[in-house]
C-alpha cells in the first residue's frame, strides 16, 4: 500500500499537482458554496476532498487510486472520493488524511504546518542528528532535510502508527532518508540528539483526536512534557542541542498559559532560550467552545531552546 501511495503522489507530481490546505472551517465554507459539491479538477479531488465522477479522472490515476487503496464510494450515488489528500509546502507534496478529520488517528495538515515549516526552517542549526517528535505527515523534519539540516540522520517518531505510514510515504516523495519510529516522545528513539522539532497539538479536544488534544487545562500538557523531555535527553548529549517548538498557547487574562507551564524547565543555568509570538490570534472559533470560557485568545507561538555542552 505504502508503494502505491507514493506512486500516486508521484503521478500528481508529473501532472503539476499543487495545492494549499486551510483551516478546516474554510474548506467547510469552501466546500458549502454553490458548484462545490462535486470535483471538477484534480485539486478539488486531492485537495477539497471533493466527490467526483470516475471519468474526470486519467485512468491510470483512478487506477492508482485503487491500487493504494484510497477510494471511497459515496453511498447512493455514482460517486468516488479520495481517503487522502495530497498538499504542497515548501515545494514538496505531503500525503495526509481527508477532509473531514474526525477520526482519532486522522493525520492533519493544514497553516499550522506552514508555520511550522517557515519557524525551523528560519532557526534550525547545523545538525548531526534531528527527531520530529510527533512528526504526523512528517512535514517538519523532511522539509528540514531537503534543505540540507541533519539530511543523513533523520528521526521521524510518532504514536499514531497511520501518521507513520504517511510520514514513511512523504519521506520517499521527497526523496529524503529516514529512521521511522513508533515513539510517545523520545521513549523509543536511541542514540545521541543534537535537534528535536516538535509542533504538538495545543486544543482541549472532546473527541481526543491525536493531532489536535493536547491535554491539560489548556491543551498546554504534552507541549510542556515534550519540552521537559527533550531539554531533558539533550543534556545527556556531550555536544548539547537546540529544541525548535512550534505550537498554540491559550492566554488567560493576558498570562500566556503555555509559557507558565515550562518556564522552570527553561530556567535551568545550562539553558538559553527565545520565546516568541508568531500570531496572535489562531483558530478563534474555539474560544465559543465551553472549555475556553476563561481564554481571551490562542496564540501561535515558537520556542528556541539550546542547552549547552556537558560539563567534562
Amino acid at each position: 500500500m505504502s508503494e502505491a501511495l507514493i506512486e500516486l503522489g508521484r503521478s500528481l507530481e508529473r501532472l503539476g499537482y499543487e495545492f494549499t490546505t486551510v483551516t478546516p472551517g474554510a474548506q467547510r465554507l469552501v466546500n458549502s458554496r454553490a458548484g462545490n459539491a462535486e470535483a471538477h479538477s484534480l485539486r478539488d479531488v486531492f485537495g477539497w476532498s471533493r466527490p467526483f465522477r470516475a471519468e474526470l479522472l486519467p485512468p491510470h490515476l483512478f487506477e492508482a487510486m485503487r491500487a493504494a487503496e484510497v477510494l471511497e464510494r459515496v453511498p447512493e450515488a455514482d460517486l468516488w472520493r479520495s481517503r487522502v489528500r495530497f498538499s504542497t509546502i515548501d515545494g514538496l507534496l505531503f500525503a495526509h488524511s481527508a477532509f473531514p478529520t474526525t477520526t482519532r488517528d486522522a493525520v492533519f495538515l493544514g497553516p499550522d504546518s506552514v508555520r511550522f515549516v517557515n519557524a525551523i526552517t528560519r532557526a534550525a542549526p547545523l545538525s548531526t542528528r534531528v527527531v520530529d517528535v510527533g512528526c504526523g505527515s512528517g512535514v517538519g523534519g523532511i522539509a528540514l532535510a531537503r534543505r540540507g539540516i541533519g539530511a543523513s540522520k533523520l528521526v521521524l517518531a510518532d504514536i499514531n502508527e497511520r501518521a507513520l505510514h504517511m510520514a514513511r510515504v512523504n519521506a520517499a516523495l521527497a526523496g529524503v532518508s529516514a529512521e521511522v519510529v513508533y515513539s510517545d516522545v523520545l521513549r523509543n528513539v536511541e542514540g545521541d540528539i543534537d535537534l528535536v522539532i516538535a509542533n504538538p497539538p495545543y486544543l482541549r479536544d472532546e473527541e481526543s483526536r491525536w493531532y489536535r488534544d493536547g491535554g491539560g487545562e489548556y491543551g498546554e500538557m504534552l507541549g510542556a512534557r515534550i519540552v521537559r523531555e527533550a531539554l531533558e535527553r539533550l543534556r545527556e548529549s556531550p555536544r548539547g542541542g537546540t529544541l525548535l517548538l512550534y505550537t498554540g498557547a491559550a492566554v488567560v487574562t493576558g498570562s500566556d498559559m503555555f509559557l507558565a507551564a515550562i518556564t522552570a524547565d527553561l530556567q535551568q543555568p545550562d539553558t538559553h532560550y527565545a520565546y516568541e509570538e508568531l500570531d496572535p490570534d489562531v483558530f478563534s472559533e474555539e474560544l465559543a467552545r465551553p472549555a475556553y470560557a476563561d481564554v481571551e485568545r490562542i496564540a501561535a507561538v515558537f520556542l528556541q531552546a539550546k542547552v549547552g555542552p556537558r560539563a567534562r
